[in-house]
């Protein structure tokens, strides 16, 4: 009997929904090594919960002193409400074919899933924002909008071998990309060209696997794309490690010196490190641009 299009879906969806538990389950425990508190979020500002009292310094207008409790003591108190507003953080977790790489053991695409939903976890509880460059996702609170987030990822179809970080038209606020970061120079240069030009504030995290940085490999190898649609073949592969590794290194190069200009944020992550240790990075990152 053949399908349609409904099948199809449905069947799509039960797909998606079988990969969802484990990936955010992972994302839980992840974020449960970020312990955050309720007290080391807050801060005074804009808003209109009481957070504290403090004693009144010099330049505190009158109309800032809470005579009430001041009248208790022979000290002048302000009241300090927590600043309430909340930061718009767009996820652009990198959906190239290349982000497939390692095929056997965990591959950089399911590290930069478990990170882009352990930190959305982490930015939800915290009252922020957050959604997806691509797939588009604007953005959202609350943990459903997570749960969003993981079958979005989770369903995720590579077609391109590379691609490029890039902001949904009219989305302002944070970026966070999480990428190798590989994309040839004629697709990578104008795309970070346009986020600067924009003047986008981005976080940058190139995610890699061991292999690729220290070149394992040895002998005659047949090198190909994670799509079979480029390849090459070399007799010693061992004579090109390093030429390879001086563009590897001159790439981070590039990365820091364009973050460095732009006033971005960048960081190198490999899938054998602690997942903990970068999404502790990425979330103290992300709470430096807020203040």
């Amino acid at each position: 009997m053949r399908s349609g299009p409904s099948d199809n879906l449905q069947g799509a969806a039960r797909r998606a929904a079988g990969a969802l538990p484990p990936l955010l389950a992972r994302a839980e425990r992840l974020a449960a090594t970020v312990v955050l508190g309720e007290h080391g979020r807050r801060r005074a500002g804009i808003g209109e919960e009481f957070w504290q009292y403090r004693q009144a310094i010099p330049g505190d207008a009158a109309g800032a002193i809470d005579w009430r409790r001041s009248g208790r003591s022979d000290t002048a108190f302000v009241r300090q409400t927590e600043w309430s507003a909340a930061q718009t953080v767009t996820l652009n977790v990198d959906p190239a074919l290349s982000m497939d790489y390692p095929e056997h053991g965990e591959s950089k695409r399911t590290r930069a899933a478990v990170l882009a939903c352990a930190l959305s976890l982490l930015l939800v509880r915290g009252g922020e924002r957050v959604g997806l460059a691509a797939p588009d996702l604007p953005p959202g609170a609350g943990r459903g909008q997570v749960d969003r987030i993981a079958g979005l990822l989770s369903g995720m179809t590579p077609h391109e071998d590379y691609c490029v970080p890039a902001m949904p038209d009219g989305r302002r606020g944070l970026l966070v990309a999480l990428s190798d970061f590989l994309a040839p120079d004629p697709l990578l240069m104008p795309a970070l060209d346009a986020l600067a030009a924009q003047g986008q504030r981005v976080v940058l995290l190139q995610i890699t696997d061991e292999s690729e940085e220290t070149f394992p490999f040895d002998g005659r190898t047949e090198f190909r794309s994670m799509s079979g649609a480029l390849s090459f073949e070399a007799e010693r592969a061992r004579a090109l490690r390093d030429g390879y590794r001086a563009k590897l290194a001159a790439r981070r190069d590039m990365l820091r010196a364009r973050s460095r200009s732009a006033g971005w944020s960048f960081a190198t992550h490999r899938v054998q490190e602690p997942a903990s240790r970068a999404l502790l990075w990425l979330h103290r990152v992300i709470e430096g641009e807020r203040r």
